[in-house]
């Protein structure tokens, strides 16, 4: 995505008072960011390119239309289903959608939309990717986001491994030992991942799975002949994923797999758990927490209800982007999980 997103950089802004800061999970599924200020907020990732010729359907805050200086629009969110072959973060590279992505998650602050702007943002693998996400962030921007100007400095950019984020916002919580070993499991749209931290919040091991996360058991779900004969067509992965929050229903077509979910996901749910395991045996007798966190927590939170080792995060899908958000001289946020 070179073409036509990188802007000019050696532009100035006039001079601004304050400095606004953002967290930012751009996940596979889920777009999640937060100010610091009320509840996070989450844009679906999904886009979709305008042809030049093609008017868009109606934007907002929750799918905004993003216009590039070079005359390129993205439309992003629910309301890009409403176009043909709309494209999925979840089977791109969403590094590269990087700087895209900040577009789409930038509301106006206090009804300005010019700014300076520190950005704190998290990515599976940093040692591989944060000097990418970097380069695209620093720097000037110049954009339109639901047909509003925005000029936007980027003074600062600091990238965390995702799921730490989690880490910190559970320790505020009390959800962490003092001593031992926890195990962080993250399970995204995408990809799943786990981080095995040290009391003193040392991350000694890790793994980040390319794939396995909603997506496989959706894509699994969607070769089922079950509901393929009862769509009478193909069904999509996507939009599977889409009905793991909507009561398990494909679409509106009131179509359901809850009947027989169990069979997909006790093998999804087995794999994840026996890797870790397997990864991290040699450490297990110091492990004194799991953290399970992340977008599609909810499939397997039932499974881990009672069992004393594991703390599920409340509002899971946001634990991240609120531990990513610096805390005011290391001052204690009040924070909930609703």
């Amino acid at each position: 995505m070179a073409t036509g997103i990188r802007q000019a950089r050696r532009q100035e802004l006039q001079p601004i008072v304050a400095t606004r800061s953002l967290a930012l999970d751009a996940g596979n599924y889920d777009l999640k960011f937060w100010d610091g200020i009320g509840h996070p907020k989450a844009i679906r990732s999904v886009r979709y390119q305008l042809p030049q010729g093609r008017d868009a359907v109606r934007y907002s805050d929750a799918s905004p239309l993003i216009e590039l200086s070079d005359g390129n629009r993205f439309h992003f969110g629910a309301q890009a289903y409403k176009y043909r072959r709309q494209q999925q973060t979840v089977v791109e590279n969403k590094v590269e959608l990087t700087q895209l992505h900040l577009y789409a998650c930038l509301e106006p602050w206090e009804g300005v939309t010019e700014f300076s702007l520190n950005v704190y943002a998290s990515t599976p693998e940093p040692a591989r990717n944060a000097e990418a996400i970097k380069q695209q962030l620093l720097g000037f921007h110049q954009f339109k986001r639901n047909g509003c100007d925005y000029r936007v400095m980027v003074e600062q950019v600091e990238v965390e491994r995702e799921g730490m984020g989690a880490y910190y916002y559970a320790q505020r919580l009390g959800l962490i030992p003092d001593t031992g070993y926890t195990i962080v499991v993250d399970i995204g749209g995408g990809t799943w991942l786990s981080r095995l931290v040290d009391e003193d919040g040392e991350v000694i091991d890790e793994n980040v799975m390319d794939r396995g996360g909603a997506y496989e058991l959706a894509a699994s779900i969607s070769f089922d002949h079950r509901l393929i004969d009862s769509l009478g067509t193909t069904a999509d992965p996507s939009v599977v994923m889409d009905g793991f929050r909507t009561g398990h229903t494909y679409a509106d077509t009131g179509l359901s797999w809850e009947p027989w979910l169990e069979e997909h996901l006790d093998p999804w749910f087995k794999g994840i758990f026996q890797t870790i395991k397997a990864q991290y045996t040699p450490f297990m007798a110091r492990v004194t927490r799991f953290l399970v966190t992340g977008g599609s927590t909810h499939l397997i939170s039932e499974r881990l209800a009672g069992r004393k080792l594991f703390a599920v995060m409340g509002d899971p899908q946001f634990a991240n982007v609120r531990g990513l958000f610096p805390l005011p001289n290391g001052a204690q946020l009040c924070m909930t999980t609703r």
